[in-house]
């Protein structure tokens, strides 16, 4: 495979005001990398747009897995990719599929230890990328789902929430509700299994799960939100994966029922909302959290590497069964990835969305 003598990639332009748009990244041709001694040299395929990027353009909160990312720097993230050229003594050769860490780009270097090469569970490579193992690790090992369990999963229409609540269900719960900002989006989470949908929505036009309403907006919305988990689960729930914070996590652990399970996998609500860098703080009930015996846990990245290789396989054979799908969003051309992205932080797409990089 030849490599041109100069490559794409999307850096950061310049921080975001509020919400990321399209004009904050820009698509730049640099020189081909070239790969030092002992590298791997990457062509890719498909990489993946993810919510908590959107954190890193900013100021990064303490505590991040990553330092921001600054004007001028190339967007990164999982990818994956086809070997170009490999050390002999890598175990890798040229059309092997990796997956990475370096997409936003055409072309990669990198160690060979930071590959982990594509094993045969999934037929479609691209579903590598699939983030189903971060609900899988919750509701396996985190917070462990039960048989009959009520279970609530907040940003239902994202990558993660589309997957987490159709792995519930074949794990053993009763019940599963999803919440959304979309109304258009209801009836294609009835379609993944859940059996009710609350719609969270704004009337300002912002994202999923945002939140920053006007002054007494937004105690309304969170009072209309507790009033619809009260209807579709009158008994409380046993479980909540919450990928959204704010208020709709609030309502949640306040209908928690006792020895109920929560985990804390996302902050869409700051993410997402008009001014990413502000997460807002959880408020807890602590009196009624402990008479009630509440398990809240933070689902990080410890663990995750396992939790990962056990869901693939799972995740392979359940899709051969059609026992369940992938709901993702494709997007073709590295020059459409700025767009996609704000598209995606507006909530415009269901699922997971990748960019796929087509063959030369």
């Amino acid at each position: 495979m030849s490599v041109p003598e100069t490559v794409r990639e999307v850096r950061l332009a310049r921080r975001p005001q509020g919400r990321p748009v399209a004009a904050d990244l820009v698509v730049v041709e640099t020189p081909a990398p070239e790969p030092a001694a002992g590298q791997v040299l990457l062509r890719n395929r498909w990489f993946l747009l993810f919510a908590g990027l959107v954190t890193l353009l900013g100021e990064t909160p303490p505590g991040a897995p990553w330092p921001s990312i600054e004007p001028g720097d190339t967007l990164f993230g999982p990818a994956v990719g086809e070997v170009v050229d490999a050390p002999a003594d890598s175990g890798l050769r040229p059309g092997d599929l990796v997956v990475h860490f370096r997409g936003w780009r055409e072309y990669a270097v990198a160690e060979p230890s930071e590959l982990t090469p594509l094993e045969k569970e999934l037929d479609d490579p691209a579903a590598h990328l699939a983030p189903g193992s971060v609900g899988y690790g919750v509701l396996t090992r985190t917070a462990p789902v039960r048989p009959g369990d009520t279970v609530l999963v907040t940003g239902a229409a994202g990558g993660v929430g589309t997957l987490v609540g159709q792995t519930a269900r074949l794990l053993g719960a009763g019940t599963v509700i999803g919440t959304t900002g979309s109304p258009a989006k209801v009836e294609r989470l009835r379609e993944l299994g859940y059996d009710a949908v609350l719609v969270d929505e704004r009337t300002d036009g912002a994202a999923d799960g945002a939140v920053g309403d006007a002054a007494g907006g937004a105690a309304a919305r969170a009072e209309r939100f507790a009033r619809q988990l009260a209807e579709a689960a009158p008994d409380g729930i046993d479980l909540l994966v919450d990928n959204v914070g704010g208020h709709q996590a609030e309502a949640a652990l306040a209908a928690a029922r006792p020895g109920a399970r929560a985990a804390l996998v996302g902050v869409l609500s700051g993410q997402l909302g008009d001014s990413p860098a502000a997460h807002p703080p959880l408020r807890l009930d602590a009196f009624q959290l402990i008479v009630k015996g509440v398990q809240l846990t933070g689902s990080g990245s410890a663990g995750q590497a396992e939790a990962e290789a056990a869901w693939r396989p799972r995740f392979g054979r359940w899709l051969r069964e059609g026992r369940i799908t992938f709901p993702h969003v494709r997007v073709v051309g590295l020059e459409r990835a700025p767009l996609a992205f704000q598209e995606m932080t507006e909530g415009r797409h269901f699922g997971t969305v990748l960019v796929e990089l087509p063959a030369e």
